[in-house]
């Protein structure tokens, strides 16, 4: 099977620096960059299918320059390639110029499977794996919680959770799968891995190798913008409770019904 796995380079979120600009976009250069937590289970579920089935995982990113960088650890963890699309113009993008940049860059792959993170840290906005479902033309099978392939019958079923436990999806390869973290917990990088990593192939693009018009992406042209911020306020006083089980119930039932959450 070939796979391609969307990964994204995002802020680590346990860093202390800065992490706003004055206009509201991130300074990306200022805090180290991570793989996005929801990827990485996704890139996970691939491997786990090629180890099962067969074939290679390719990872595809929108990033900064820099953005190979952090491609690497997902390199590491087992994928055999990655392409990085990184233009200049590109910079500020919102949902709509990441799905159309995405689409296009898959656009020249051949695949069976497009995974996906159900959502990224730095953004949240949980639509980018439909958006590049509907421009690439592909069944969307959304927050499965597990993938089951079948190559030669060319479908893919999944499970999708539901408010009810979850529903059976199929659909014909190939297909995109947004992926939850029931799936698993991704592996660490072997020191095998990370050594392997280093010479493999990292194909770099522009905006003019997808064929799309640099004024049609990036901040110029966002249909979002962030209007304000504030941090959040801070940690009231903790209480904590110390006694016997069935004090300690009591008490927890207590301070619950006080504030009407029970």
């Amino acid at each position: 099977m070939q796979i391609v796995v969307l990964v994204k380079p995002v802020p680590d979120t346990a860093s202390s620096g800065e992490r706003l600009r004055p206009d509201g976009r991130l300074d990306r250069a200022a805090v180290p960059a991570v793989v996005n937590a929801n990827d990485e289970y996704a890139l996970e579920a691939a491997l786990k299918l090629v180890e099962a089935h067969g074939g290679e995982v390719t990872i595809v990113s929108m990033a900064p320059a820099a953005g190979s960088d952090t491609m690497r650890k997902a390199l590491a963890m087992g994928a055999t390639r990655g392409i990085l699309v990184t233009d200049d113009a590109l910079a500020g993008a919102d949902h709509v110029s990441t799905v159309r940049v995405l689409a296009a860059a898959l656009g020249g792959l051949e695949y069976d499977l497009v995974l996906a993170g159900s959502d990224t840290s730095d953004g949240q906005g949980g639509v980018v794996g439909a958006g590049v479902a509907v421009l690439s033309k592909l069944p969307l099978l959304s927050y499965a919680t597990k993938i089951e392939p079948d190559p030669e019958a060319r479908t893919v079923r999944v499970r999708r959770i539901s408010p009810t436990g979850y529903d059976v999806l199929e659909a014909a390869i190939p297909a995109l799968v947004v992926c939850t973290q029931a799936l698993g917990e991704p592996r660490y990088p072997s020191l095998k891995g990370i050594m392997a990593a280093r010479s493999k192939e990292i194909v770099t693009k522009s905006l003019a190798d997808l064929g799309i018009d640099p004024t049609s992406v990036g901040g110029a042209v966002a249909t979002t913008a962030l209007v304000a911020s504030e941090a959040p306020p801070p940690r009231a006083a903790t209480r904590v409770v110390r006694e016997t089980p069935e004090v300690a119930a009591k008490e927890l039932v207590a301070f619950l019904a006080e504030r009407r959450i029970i």
